[in-house]
Formats: structure tokens, C-alpha cells, sequence
């Protein structure tokens, strides 16, 4: 057995280890299950948030992204900063909220502010669509990243599996819990290898960060800079500014709001997460330095380029730690998924609108039973799904950004949103989502007479508009009528 496969298979069972020991001292009632018994100190709180921040898609697509991509993977970079920013006004509202209603869940939330079951229902459903194939992700960068690191000693099905068994076990032991004590060791290790890599890579291939982004631009002119047409600066800006809006309403990230002990914490973490964010940095710079080292990754072989340029550089055992790090960004966002998406369908759907009466000893079992049908699922997918869950991936940040007007519009003083308007609005936004994706409708083609500086925005822009604009247009209609209004109505 090699250093590199025992270090990973370390890194699993001290996962294992830590998210069932979480459990320790704790009732696992709904409540502790889900939300940690709303106890979390900055510590936990900031390490759940950053978790959004270093998963699989990262590790593997933000190296990948600058290898294949160049100058678009600076999109990466901001998008987190300015949601964190957004977060300072944005959360303590919603946690204020949710801690005095006993809110589990973003549905559940939405729910009660506009007091509609079926508007809970709604948002369940697009939660869950999101997050399915966000699981595979996760799975499916697991696997590549065993696999890779333990040099084909583990293939990537038999990775899949056992992180898919491991990451069920401490979810349906502990819960958010086990995530919690999960992030503490993954973050530790990524910012610690990241670290080394973005600045050891460069430096042992070209001298200096300098002289490796000299040579890039030699040899690929034009590589780190954006395009006129397709990524653009039009392009950067727009994606940007939606991805931001989508941040906290993925539902995973927007419950670990709910996690939180004191409202203090998100203004605290909202000054520290931007600068944690500059860590990117050190992912892109290993994908730049694989650029002319490992040539001729084309397609989804760009999102090896790390690996790849590890393998070619360093002993087994160091490799062994840099799959382990991998490891740790697939479990714990993993985990938080699992939690999340057993909670909105035994807390939202099948309370919501199946059984009104359940109680929540009732619907913690059922979340409990359906993380393995969860991850199976998931599994299922990762391991024969094909274009069908990437397009399902790709609508996914789409999707869950069509729940941003709602959910602020809530947090007025005076909301004139109806729950009809919420929830039309909801509904239009999802249905221009699947169908942009669907047909891999641009801006441009739907809009040819546009200038050429608009042709590269973000489509998700064009699913946001008719959100608000339907949303504003059916709320009109139904406010509800005064007292005044009903007493001089005509009658018949």
C-alpha cells in the first residue's frame, strides 16, 4: 500500500471519526440536527460560510478553470467578496427572524414571511433541484481526486462509494454537528496546502510569479486578458453581479445562518471572509503554472491540471496529503448538502404539504432516513449520469438566485410583495432558467439587435428581470384590500 493511499484513506476515517464524535453531549432532535441547536460561535459559523467557498468545484474547476480559461477564472474572486459584503445587512434579519419562529430551513422561512405553505413547497422543490446535482459535483470530484492521488490504486466508482458511506454515516449520527467539527480540519489543511502549492509551483517552475505569468503571455498571447466577444469584460461584470446575488440563497449556505448564536457574528465574519477569499488566489496560480508544463488537457481533463502537476512534482506521500485536502472539500460540502436536502423534503414537502399534523420528533426520523436514498441517488447519478446533470449543474446557481427578490423584499418593514407575486415570480424565473439552459440560448441569440457589449451578458440576468417584473405585476393585482374597500363594495 502506497504513502499517497494512506494518507488519503487517513483523511477519510478521521472524517468519519470526527462527524460521529459531534454527536457527544447533544439530544439530536430536529433543531440540533439541523441547525446545531442555533449555538454556533464566529468559529463555526465562519468555517460552515467558507465552506461554500473551497469545495470540489473549486479545488478541482478553479485550478481547471485557470489552466483552460485564463483571465474569465477571475470571476471566482469577487463574486464571494461582494456576497459577504451583502451579508452584513442581509443576515442578521434573517437569523432574527428564524431564531424567534424556530425556522429549520429556507423554505421554512419563506413560508412563514409570506405565510404560504405552497409557497414553501415551491421553494423546496427548486432547492432540491439545485442540489442534487451540486452532491454530484461533489461525489464526482471525489472520485477524480482519489483516484488520481492514490495513482489508480482506488478507482473513482469504489471512491464514490465509500465517500458516499462515510459522509451518510456521520450526517445521520450528528448532523450539522459533524460538518461543523469537519470544516475545522478540512479548512486547516486547504489553507495550508493551497498555500504551498500556488507559491512553491511557480516558483520551482519559472523563478517568481512574475516570470510565470511572462512566459504565459509569451507563449499564449492575449491568454490573461478577456476577450472582446464570449467571456468578456461585459461578461466578468455580469456574472459576477449575479453569482453575488445567488450566494446566500443556495440552501445549504443560507441555513447555516441559522446555525448562529448571535446576530454579531455575521458583521464580524463579513469583515473577515473577504480577505479569507484572497486564498483563490493561490488555486489559480497552480493552474497557471500547469499551463505549460501539463499541455494539451482539453475538455473535462483541464480540471486535473493540479493533480496532474503534482504528480509530476512531488514524492507519493506529499501527494497522499494534497488528495486528502481534496477529500476534505468533497465530505464536508457534501455533508451540509445531505443535511440540507433530507430537511426541505421531510420538513417542507412532506410536512408543507403532505402531513400538516407531523410533529418534529416525526420529521427528524424521516430526515434521517432519507440521507442514504439521498446520497444513492446521488450517487446514482454521478456514476451514469451524462449531459443531463450537467445541464442540470449549470441551471443550478441560476435557479436558486430566482429566491433573491423574495427573500428581500421579506425583510422590509412594509412589504407590498404578495405571496401570489413571490411566488409567480418564482416560478417565471425558473421556467426562462430551464429553458435558456436547455436550448444553450445566449443573450446575443435571443437578442440580436442589441449592441455587442450587451450580447455577452449573463443569461441568468434575463431570468432575474422577468422574476422581478412578474413578481411586481401579480402583487399589484392581489393586495389585499382594505377595510375600507370591503366595507363600500358593492353588493349583489
Amino acid at each position: 500500500m502506497s504513502s499517497a493511499l494512506i494518507i488519503i484513506a487517513g483523511a477519510a476515517l478521521l472524517a468519519l471519526m470526527l462527524g460521529v464524535r459531534a454527536k457527544r453531549g447533544h439530544d439530536m432532535n430536529l433543531e440540533q440536527w439541523s441547525v446545531g441547536g442555533r449555538s454556533f460561535g464566529t468559529a463555526f459559523v465562519f468555517l460552515l460560510m467558507a465552506g461554500e467557498i473551497y469545495t470540489t468545484f473549486t479545488f478541482l474547476g478553479g485550478s481547471g478553470f485557470a489552466y483552460g480559461k485564463g483571465a474569465a477564472v477571475f470571476y471566482i474572486l469577487p463574486y464571494a467578496t461582494l456576497a459577504y459584503i451583502l451579508s452584513y445587512w442581509l443576515l442578521p434579519p434573517i437569523w432574527r427572524y428564524a431564531k424567534a419562529n424556530r425556522l429549520v430551513s429556507q423554505p421554512h422561512f419563506l413560508a412563514s414571511k409570506y405565510t404560504s405553505p405552497a409557497l414553501g413547497v415551491l421553494v423546496a422543490l427548486v432547492d432540491v433541484a439545485a442540489l442534487v446535482p451540486y452532491l454530484v459535483l461533489q461525489f464526482k470530484g471525489l472520485g477524480i481526486i482519489v483516484s488520481t492521488t492514490s495513482y489508480g490504486a482506488i478507482s473513482s466508482t469504489a471512491a464514490v462509494w465509500i465517500g458516499a458511506i462515510v459522509v451518510t454515516a456521520y450526517v445521520i449520527v450528528s448532523g450539522v454537528r459533524g460538518s461543523a467539527w469537519n470544516s475545522v480540519v478540512k479548512d486547516l489543511m486547504i489553507l495550508g496546502v493551497v498555500l504551498l502549492l500556488g507559491i512553491y509551483l511557480p516558483i520551482h517552475y519559472y523563478g517568481s510569479l512574475g516570470s510565470m505569468f511572462h512566459a504565459i503571455d509569451t507563449a499564449k498571447p492575449g491568454f490573461l486578458t478577456f476577450p472582446d466577444k464570449g467571456m468578456s469584460v461585459t461578461w466578468f461584470q455580469s456574472t459576477v453581479l449575479l453569482t453575488a446575488l445567488g450566494f446566500f440563497m443556495w440552501p445549504h449556505t443560507f441555513g447555516s445562518v441559522f446555525t448562529a448564536k448571535d446576530e454579531r457574528i455575521f458583521r464580524r465574519n463579513a469583515a473577515v471572509l473577504p480577505i479569507y477569499q484572497l486564498i483563490l488566489l493561490f488555486v489559480f496560480f497552480c493552474g497557471f503554472a500547469a499551463v505549460l508544463k501539463i499541455p494539451g488537457l482539453k475538455g473535462s481533463d483541464i480540471d486535473l491540471s493540479l493533480f496532474r502537476l503534482s504528480l509530476q512534482t512531488f514524492d507519493p506521500w506529499f501527494v497522499g496529503v494534497v488528495g486528502a485536502a481534496g477529500v476534505l472539500t468533497a465530505l464536508v460540502p457534501g455533508s451540509m448538502i445531505l443535511i440540507t436536502a433530507a430537511t426541505l423534503i421531510a420538513n417542507d414537502v412532506y410536512r408543507g404539504a403532505l402531513n400538516r399534523q407531523a410533529d418534529d420528533r416525526q420529521v427528524a426520523k424521516l430526515a434521517r432516513v432519507l440521507v442514504p436514498v439521498i446520497a444513492l441517488v446521488a450517487v446514482g447519478f454521478t456514476l451514469k449520469g451524462g449531459e443531463t446533470i450537467v445541464a442540470l449543474l449549470l441551471m443550478g446557481y441560476s435557479f436558486v438566485t430566482q429566491l433573491f427578490p423574495a427573500v428581500v423584499c421579506s425583510l422590509f418593514a412594509h412589504n407590498r410583495v404578495t405571496k401570489q407575486g413571490a411566488f409567480a415570480g418564482i416560478v417565471a424565473g425558473v421556467a426562462m432558467v430551464t429553458y435558456t439552459t436547455l436550448t444553450k440560448a445566449s443573450v446575443g441569440q435571443l437578442f440580436p439587435f442589441l449592441p455587442d457589449r450587451l450580447k455577452d451578458l449573463n443569461i441568468g440576468f434575463l431570468a432575474l428581470t422577468l422574476n422581478i417584473i412578474v413578481l411586481l405585476v401579480v402583487s399589484a393585482i392581489t393586495q389585499p384590500r382594505s377595510a375600507a374597500q370591503q366595507t363600500h363594495a358593492p353588493t349583489h
